[in-house]
């Protein structure tokens, strides 16, 4: 998936090896520490043909290779954490690196203090460009129509695209649904809206997938469902939408973690993946319930928007600056 993102940018690519040595088991974890010792040779290679006065990092184990072989050229190196909390990986990219960019103030008892620095999440510049006027024409929306988002990501979010059909008549009756499927549900979800009825199929717009779009796509919103991913922190926050949070069970504690800080700071609800289908609990009445009560939705945008930060590139840009001088 990053070959694809990063050529499509117009970015030169290299690929290394690297492999998962925490939580994976013996087996997977012997096999990952032979890939990450190999593609630290590769990685030295790479730094001594480029020689860069930097390394940016981010990321999960992919990065230790860089990591280890910037620091032992004695190069460097700036790690930007997303998440609020680091796993096993990124905590030893910090402590190899010269600081350590973070996405908000909440990743403090994680970081070393002189290291780190509070830069935001570097949202794309399309983000800036996306306003709810011009979103609604994209996308054929009336002006003045509730709008729900559902997305799940580039491979999406089965329980919730599931969950999202299973409820989509009573949804339809409320709010225009966009639906960013994600390629695994595609056939499914498109075949489910072939059979709605025309004036139905109208208010349901289904998209495989939205590269620039999909900043267009959440201005256009009133409110969002999605996972909880790093992503959430910045883009979120930087338009002020509302959401309904799942964080994704098996990603250890990342999005668990994002989620409850925009939660407790009013930008956000949760809903536990396991619970999706709960008539009580679950996603349709969390939704339906936000949906009935614009005043709540009007306070979660205004949390939303404090918690952003619209020049998170530009400080994470300056400080590589900095370090690399």
């Amino acid at each position: 998936m990053e070959h694809s993102l990063v050529s499509r940018a117009g970015v030169p690519f290299r690929a290394i090896l690297a492999g998962a040595m925490h939580g994976v088991g013996m087996a997977r974890a012997l096999n990952g520490a032979l890939r990450t010792t190999r593609g630290l040779f590769q990685a030295r290679r790479i730094l001594a043909e480029f020689n860069p006065d930097v390394v940016f990092l981010t990321g999960g184990f992919v990065g230790v290779p860089v990591s280890l072989a910037a620091w032992l050229r004695g190069t460097p190196s700036v790690v930007y954490l997303p998440d609020i909390e680091p796993g096993q990986a990124l905590r030893l990219m910090a402590r190899l690196a010269t600081k350590v960019a973070t996405t908000t103030e909440a990743s403090a008892p994680f970081i070393a203090p002189h290291k780190m620095v509070v830069t935001g999440y570097p949202v794309r510049d399309v983000f800036a460009s996306a306003s709810r006027e011009e979103a609604r024409r994209r996308f054929g929306i009336a002006p003045d129509a509730r709008v729900l988002l559902v997305y799940g990501g580039s491979k999406g979010a089965r329980s919730i695209n599931r969950a999202t059909l299973a409820g989509l008549a009573r949804l339809l009756d409320l709010a225009v649904v966009i639906h960013v499927v994600g390629a695994n549900d595609w056939p499914e979800v498109s075949a489910a809206r072939a059979q709605l009825p025309d004036d139905r199929r109208a208010r349901y717009l289904a998209f495989e997938y939205l590269h620039d779009e999909m900043a267009l796509a959440m201005a256009a919103a009133d409110l969002a469902v999605c996972r909880a991913g790093a992503s959430t922190l910045g883009e979120l926050p930087y338009l002020g939408l509302p959401a309904v949070l799942v964080p994704y069970p098996y990603a250890w504690r990342y999005q668990k973690v994002n989620a409850r800080y925009l939660a407790d700071r009013g930008a956000a609800v949760v809903v536990q993946d396991e619970l999706l289908a709960d008539e009580r609990a679950g996603l349709l009445p969390r939704v339906i319930e936000l949906l009935h009560a614009p005043g709540r939705l009007d306070a979660m945008r205004c949390a939303s928007l404090a918690l952003g930060r619209r020049d998170g590139a530009e400080r994470i840009a300056a400080l590589l600056l900095e370090v690399s001088r």
